[in-house]
């Protein structure tokens, strides 16, 4: 696919993906989902060969400020429903990819922007960086995931406070309430998103995989997440990875991972 709405670039075994709609402040419109549902659903669903994935968005301004509301303004309850479905999903994508996906966040990140940046594994924010979900200032309420979501970073008393006064969260807030990991000088955050990553270049790539799987089975009502725990693990002891890993450990020298 060639890619309009996105700049996908590989460098150093990550992949960088930005939302390329700077003059829209990066709004997700149908043609960016369906890119993004490529990236992570199809073109490097797959891959191996990468560490990790930073994802950010175009300019200064916004990391992602929201959908097109003018895509919204054609909606009905059955085209509603769908389009809320269909971002979920690739959501999810995201969400259980097999490598980390670190959002830096270099603006606003509001409405279906801030739903993205916490469908990543994890968010680094720009001093200058805002979140918010104001859905209701519309007569909507979040529709790509971010109703669960942001009750299973800040609880749900303070999710249920910003949901419903439409108030945004500021970068230091956002890092207090647990909603990012870290906050950086505004033009750093990419480079803070790859230091993060790097960290995980000699980890097992297949232990890197089943952790992502464990981790988000503790929020999946039809999984149990200690039983999928204890699969990945029993998995995991049956790998060349953990031979060389147990072996290196013991021979005091550095892991050479296959990823098998």
């Amino acid at each position: 696919m060639q890619y309009q709405q996105l700049l996908v670039e590989e460098k150093n075994d990550i992949l960088f993906v930005t939302i390329n709609r700077e003059k829209a402040l990066n709004a997700l419109n149908y043609d960016t989902f369906t890119e993004l549902e490529h990236v992570f659903g199809k073109q490097y669903a797959k891959r191996n060969d990468i560490i990790g994935v930073v994802i950010t968005g175009a300019g200064e301004k916004a990391f992602v400020a929201g959908a097109d509301i003018k895509e919204l303004t054609e909606m009905d309850a059955e085209k509603g429903e769908e389009l809320s479905q269909r971002g979920q999903d690739i959501f999810f994508l995201i969400e259980r990819f097999h490598r980390p996906v670190v959002a830096a966040v270099n603006g606003f990140a509001l409405g279906g922007g801030c739903e993205l940046s916490m469908a990543c594994q994890m968010r680094v924010a720009g001093e200058k960086a805002r979140f918010g979900l104001p859905e209701l200032n519309l007569g909507l309420i979040p529709g790509y995931g971010g109703t669960q979501r942001l009750i299973q970073y800040i609880g749900k008393a303070k999710a249920m406070e910003y949901l419903l006064t439409s108030d945004m969260i500021n970068a230091a807030d956002a890092l207090q309430l647990g909603l990012v990991n870290y906050v950086v000088p505004a033009g750093e955050e990419v480079s803070k998103a790859v230091e993060i990553i790097e960290k995980t270049r000699n980890k097992g790539p297949l232990a890197i995989r089943k952790a992502i799987e464990a981790a988000n089975a503790y929020f999946d009502s039809c999984m149990d997440g200690y039983i999928a725990e204890s699969e990945a693990f029993g998995d995991l002891c049956m790998s060349r990875d953990f031979r060389e890993g147990t072996s290196a450990f013991v021979e005091k020298r550095k892991a050479e991972f296959k990823g098998k």
